[in-house]
């Protein structure tokens, strides 16, 4: 265990130094006594509230370079004048170090450092260890009763599913010992077959430990074992007349069948392992993790650390693991998308934790990878609807504003975007964004009419969708009164298109509408996109800055939408017949044609005295065919 070895103290006249000389002042003289060892070292104001809890291999170096104000971002710079008192524990080793780390951050909760706010308890399966009748039933809070534990679970809801169906397969008491000894009679678990009956003597005490090491054998991942077992068993009933029995046990087997395929995968020779995957966008994190024990998974859960704006993935990831198994024994394999800074370290500390070795990974191929990339889809998916609710947009829409000095937070935003196959099917989109989210009502699609210059003129099919847009929100609300007139326009382009939009808007007689355009950089990396205004030079946006997590997400509904409306309109044209647009040609006439000439192309390939010869076709017809196939429309 750690062992506390030195703790400083300061005194009123030091702490009486204004706050910006004093936080310097304050380390500068605790660094004079400090050795080199391994340690903790926590930074309390003037309060008495902790600011920071850190680790270090080195306390002397690691605690000096604090010394040193100018050399930290503005939050560190914050945090060192706030400090008013040092105290430090040294331990014997680095890995002792980064557990009490984690204790001392979830116990003390300071003000700079990476939070996991969980103050909810695992559900956990429990098969006690009573002396002839075993219960089998759940579990929250310390493990101090006897028994097997099998979990975490991810919520009290997959518990429970669970149990219910492991009480049809292996119907065990989940009474208490007062219930059990005072039962004269079966009780309903008995009459629905979810319980075997031993407090009345139903079962004997062989046949109910068979079902409680069946049970144990399940819960250990021998599923599949145990399953080839009761087929035999229930096979072996039937051949010999016991058809009860046999009953019994085909419904035993129908509930393995049922527990086996509630769980959302199942993985062969996985073990028990924990799926950890971490997403950052917009200054914030999401971490998705998945529990599989025995190759099953068991659930999941989300969680939002705060505090982590401005750090690097590998130190927000670093500090999750290290907090969330502070009171928790972690599995002997932890899968992650993005390794922990001091993965060696991490490794070391959690195996000694757990008594045993722990592995820390990121897979890059085969089923391993796949649980990953699940968990980051997921993730992903968390994130955004945690940066879509009402208060995140508002403020998201703020700095919007700011960002790209509008004179303010726009109320309805339109993005465009195009779609086409080397020029066929061209699609133009619109969507439209507000701070309550995507008003789909308000989406449009814009078939493209217009002859283009040459196949795919993205610029060409953006001018007609703006002129048609716009052409007809002057027919309709020329004074703007109607709220569908955008206060700003995105585009998924860059100069070019930036300018085709102002210009076609000029031509409209439209000069107050912001455009904004919106394009990747040169190696297509999705956090270096780069923003075009007109009359002004192109600019990229920080990585983590929210806005341009918003903009993103703006630019790809829109292609999204985009692409879907090019599909859709390619898969009708598909299945369509030139014939069907021909007035006068119904079904009866079309197949008549079809069945005669074959196909659409030698229909418009022959001549009118062709068209004529075919049953059912008439002169007058025939001559509206020919017509359509050979004149200009």
């Amino acid at each position: 265990m750690p062992k506390l070895e030195r703790q400083s103290k300061f005194t009123e006249e030091e702490n009486s130094c204004p706050s910006v000389i004093k936080g310097p002042r304050v380390i500068k003289t605790i660094c004079a006594t400090l050795n080199s060892r391994p340690g903790v070292y926590r930074m309390i104001d003037q309060s008495g509230a902790v600011l920071y809890v850190g680790k270090a291999r080195n306390l002397r170096r690691r605690v000096t370079a604090y010394t040193q104000l100018n050399r930290h971002p503005i939050r560190i710079q914050r945090m060192i004048a706030a400090t008013a008192r040092l105290e430090v524990i040294e331990t014997h080793t680095e890995a002792e170090a980064l557990l009490l780390e984690s204790n001392l951050i979830k116990r003390l909760k300071p003000h700079y450092n990476i939070l996991l706010r969980d103050d909810k308890s695992f559900p956990y399966i429990l098969l006690t260890d009573a002396n002839s009748w075993p219960r089998l039933i759940k579990h929250r809070g310390s493990q101090s009763e006897k028994g097997e534990y099998f979990g975490p679970f991810a919520s009290t809801g997959a518990v429970n599913r669970t149990l219910v169906a492991l009480q049809r397969a292996f119907p065990l008491r989940d009474c208490t010992d007062s219930v059990f000894n005072s039962r004269t009679r079966p009780c309903l678990q008995y009459q629905i077959k979810r319980c075997s009956g031993p407090c009345v003597g139903r079962i004997s005490t062989n046949d109910y430990a068979r079902i409680v090491s069946e049970a144990r054998a399940f819960l250990t991942g021998q599923s599949r074992d145990l399953q080839q077992l009761l087929s035999s068993r229930m096979q072996e009933a039937s051949q010999n007349l016991e058809f009860e029995a046999a009953a019994g046990l085909r419904d035993r087997i129908e509930a393995l069948t049922q527990i086996q395929a509630r769980q959302d995968i199942n993985v062969a020779n996985l073990g028990d392992a924990d799926i950890i995957a971490l997403v950052t966008a917009g200054g914030k994190a999401c971490v998705q993790i998945f529990f599989f024990r025995n190759g099953q998974n068991f659930g999941n859960r989300t969680y939002f650390p705060s505090r982590t704006g401005g750090l690097e993935d590998p130190e927000i990831i670093a500090a999750f693991i290290g907090q969330f198994y502070a009171n928790k024994s972690p599995p002997p394999l932890v899968l992650v998308n993005t390794l922990p800074l001091q993965k060696a370290l991490i490794e070391k500390a959690l195996g000694s934790r757990a008594n045993r070795k722990v592995v820390v990974l990121q897979p890059v191929r085969g089923i391993r990878l796949a649980l990953v990339k699940r968990a980051l889809v997921n993730a992903r998916e968390e994130l955004a609807r945690r940066m879509a609710d009402a208060k995140n947009q508002e403020e998201l829409f703020s700095a919007l504003a700011k960002t790209f000095d509008l004179p303010s937070p726009p109320n309805r935003i339109e993005i465009y975007d195009n779609s086409h196959i080397s020029g066929s099917h061209p699609v133009g989109a619109m969507v439209v964004a507000s701070p309550q989210g995507f008003l789909k009502n308000s989406y449009r699609t814009f078939n493209i009419k217009d002859k283009m210059p040459k196949p795919g003129d993205d610029y060409a099919m953006m001018q007609e969708v703006i002129r048609r847009r716009f052409g007809r929100a002057l027919r309709e609300d020329p004074e703007r009164k109607s709220g569908t007139w955008p206060d700003l326009m995105l585009i998924d382009g860059g100069r070019g298109q930036v300018s085709t939009v102002t210009r076609t808007l000029k031509e409209l007689s439209i000069d107050d509408l912001i455009v904004i355009g919106i394009s990747k950089g040169s190696d297509r990396n999705s956090s270096r996109e780069r923003f075009y205004v007109e009359g002004q030079s192109s600019f990229i946006l920080k990585p983590q800055d929210p806005v341009l997590y918003l903009v993103q997400r703006f630019r790809d509904e829109a292609h999204r939408f985009a692409i879907g409306s090019h599909r859709a309109r390619r898969k009708k044209s598909i299945s369509k017949s030139p014939l069907d647009q021909i007035p006068g040609i119904g079904i009866v006439r079309k197949r008549s044609l079809l069945n005669h000439f074959g196909s659409s192309k030698a229909i418009a390939d022959a001549g009118l005295g062709d068209l004529e010869s075919v049953k059912g076709i008439s002169s007058s017809v025939a001559k509206q065919v020919y017509l359509f196939f050979h004149t200009d429309r």
